[in-house]
């Protein structure tokens, strides 16, 4: 990890914000060797390394077609280089949770490793009228991905590198205006498993960084009581004033710039959505990482403005 990113993690007066763009396989799919020209002229931005890059590698999940993971779950995907969704789920009723068995095959932590995770399971409409009506079997399945989440943990920790450092996970525990639970819920069922989780990173010496989409304010508290150091926040799902009120000065945020904005507004647009988050939520001590996603909906113009706006705004309090 830069040292910026960890000066910015623990407050301690980074030389930069920590910046950085990042783009879906089909955002290079459609753009080619115009992006990669683009991106040369914002070294500090976005980093090329080594080699040529083949413009239509795509892996995992954004393959065209079906595939199945170790849990049985069959992602469908119709366009290549976008991520695919569930539409088979191992386990359709409440009488086949008895019979489920955790994996034997490790695949560490994708993304949707816990809250996801129990959804592509049972399927939205099923796993969320388990949390309405609370059956035994809603606690049996989250032991079961708990236990198995646990087992990656170990095997991540005796693997890494022991030297401290960021681990990342991913799960998205929001809906566009709310939690898909309510917040007293996700703290009786799921908050419990996150901090099992992730006091293990801690207890070998390691910091957490965790990705999560969607409306969260709620529990930004809770997460940190969980051990997130980073919290990966939307701004549009949140809001900027209360990321402000719920993060600044308790934890660090890399924030994932607007990408609902991104295909529709102009290049000065976004200079002054950056110029905002970064007045608003950072500051001199640290606090703030700036992240884009671009998808190939956002025009080349605008992801010129974006690496321009990264460019210019790291060194806002300098």
């Amino acid at each position: 990890m830069s040292d910026d990113r960890l000066d910015a993690m623990l407050y301690r007066h980074p030389a930069h914000i920590p910046i950085g763009i990042s783009f879906l396989p089909a955002t290079w799919i459609r753009y080619r060797e115009a992006l990669d020209t683009l991106l040369a002229r914002y070294p500090v931005v976005f980093s090329k390394g080594d080699g040529a890059r083949d413009y239509d590698a795509v892996d995992g999940r954004y393959v065209q077609g079906e595939h199945v993971d170790v849990w049985g779950c069959v992602w469908s995907n119709v366009r290549n280089g976008m991520d695919s969704i569930v539409t088979k789920h191992p386990v359709p009723t409440r009488a086949d949770v008895h019979t489920l068995d955790a994996p034997k095959k490790d695949s560490g932590f994708p993304h949707g490793f816990m809250w996801l995770r129990l959804a592509d399971l049972r399927g939205f409409d099923e796993i969320m009228i388990d949390f309405a009506e609370e059956p035994p079997e809603l606690q049996m399945l989250i032991d079961i991905v708990l236990e198995y989440n646990l087992r990656q943990v170990d095997n991540l920790l005796h693997t890494e590198n022991p030297t401290p450092h960021l681990v990342g996970f991913g799960d998205d525990l929001g809906a566009q205006h709310s939690l898909a639970i309510s917040p007293d819920t996700w703290r009786k069922y799921l908050k419990p498993c996150f901090a099992a989780i992730y006091a293990r990173c801690h207890a070998a010496g390691h910091w957490v960084y965790m990705h999560t989409d969607g409306h969260i304010v709620a529990i930004i508290p809770d997460l940190v009581d969980c051990g997130v150091n980073v919290i990966n926040a939307q701004i549009r799902a949140n809001g900027l004033d209360n990321l402000v009120a719920m993060c600044k000065g308790k934890v660090c945020v890399a924030l994932d710039l607007d990408r609902q904005l991104f295909p529709f507004c102009s290049p000065k647009d976004i200079d002054d959505h950056i110029h905002e988050v970064t007045d608003k939520l950072g500051a001199p001590e640290g606090g703030l990482w700036l992240c884009a996603e671009c998808g190939p909906d956002v025009s080349l113009e605008n992801i010129e403005a974006i690496c321009k706006g990264l460019d210019k705004y790291r060194d806002y309090y300098n």
